[in-house]
């Protein structure tokens, strides 16, 4: 089965050989080309399970990184297009692993096999506040985002669990955890409360109105062999392109 943004490709690629270029043009027109082909297959690794395994192998860290970099977008829940988002000290840690993936093998990120669909499910799970950036992280879902990824103003930030990341849960967030429990009787933060519990770039990162609420995720495989980034509570999302990323390729 073909995917859409090869059949878009290809439609470019007909409408260009179509036309009567000049040289320098016809230049022009190969290298742009040559870019969308490119674009086409870093996509292709970020949302096909089979290009993504042939692409990263066991280097989850890379993958992660590379999702975050291109704004990847995970449809979470049926339909909420949620982009990913890396914290800068998050990003800089997994990109720290996976260039030397063969030393920090212990370090790499943890995909748990389709046999594990739920965080409680994993090898001695507790509710507790507790994440190790290999097995579970720290994240949060924020909502009225400017500009996300997805059209619908929604990010899935991750950050570094270690107690050193500005962007990272505040104090208060580890200690009022109840991530197991369901969203609607959870403590959401607007912007104003998280500056002042200590993320003190939160407005400027997502916008004045964004909201948010801290969960704990792990990642796991499904039948198919598809990646899915779970929350504890059970909501979950797995890369897929948002339709307006496709239309601009």
């Amino acid at each position: 089965m073909f995917h859409l943004s090869q059949i878009v490709l290809a439609c470019l690629l007909v409408s260009q050989s179509t036309l009567g270029f000049s040289p320098n043009g016809t230049l022009r027109t190969v290298s742009t080309l040559n870019s969308l082909s490119s674009s086409s297959e870093t996509t292709q690794a970020l949302y096909a399970p089979s290009a993504r395994d042939e692409k990263y192998g066991s280097n989850i860290a890379q993958y992660l990184v590379d999702l975050h970099d291109s704004k990847a977008t995970f449809n979470f829940c049926g339909g909420m297009m949620f982009q990913l988002a890396l914290t800068d000290k998050l990003r800089d840690y997994l990109g720290e692993v996976a260039a030397s993936s063969t030393k920090n093998k212990d370090q790499q990120p943890v995909i748990f096999p389709a046999t594990i669909p739920r965080m409680s499910g994993t090898p001695e799970y507790s509710r507790t506040s507790l994440a190790d950036n290999v097995h579970i992280f720290h994240g949060r879902e924020i909502r009225q985002v400017e500009n996300a990824e997805g059209g619908m103003g929604m990010v899935l930030q991750l950050s570094l669990a270690d107690g050193d990341d500005p962007q990272g849960w505040t104090s208060a967030e580890i200690k009022g955890y109840d991530g197991w429990g369901h969203d609607s009787g959870r403590d959401w933060r607007n912007g104003v409360r998280l500056v002042q519990e200590g993320y003190k770039s939160f407005q400027e990162n997502f916008g004045k109105n964004a909201f948010a609420l801290h969960h704990r995720f792990y990642l796991h495989m499904d039948q198919g062999d598809s990646m899915w980034l779970s929350a504890e509570d059970g909501c979950e999302g797995t890369p897929q392109e948002s339709a307006s990323s496709i239309f601009l390729l």
